[in-house]
């Protein structure tokens, strides 16, 4: 039973950001449709689109891309599935330095 509900905590985290980031995709979809709407109709002579919903969005967005695709990176660097260029980088000693006797 334990680890039943420790999985679906597990899901739950990943799922939050998933739905963060399509709220905030719809957020700027909509703010760009309807500004296009808008102004493609003349009879409306000041169309002026709305900053706040997509900026708001586009941050919804890049948090919960970011927090996805960190999570991805931070199993694949675990499991040893990365390539090289995504690989942590290893502290060199020093020249000059003895590691060891």
């Amino acid at each position: 039973m334990k680890m039943i509900i420790s999985r679906f905590i597990a899901i739950l985290i990943l799922v939050i950001p998933g739905f963060m980031a399509m709220k905030g995709f719809l957020m700027m979809k909509d703010a760009v449709f309807l500004y296009i709407a808008v102004h493609g109709d003349d009879r409306v002579t000041d169309p002026s689109f709305g900053w706040l919903p997509f900026l708001g969005g586009l941050a919804l967005f890049v948090l919960g891309i970011g927090f996805l695709g960190g999570w991805i990176l931070f199993r694949d660097r675990k499991r040893n599935y990365v390539g090289p260029r995504f690989k942590k980088k290893r502290s060199t000693p020093k020249p000059g330095t003895s590691s060891g006797s």
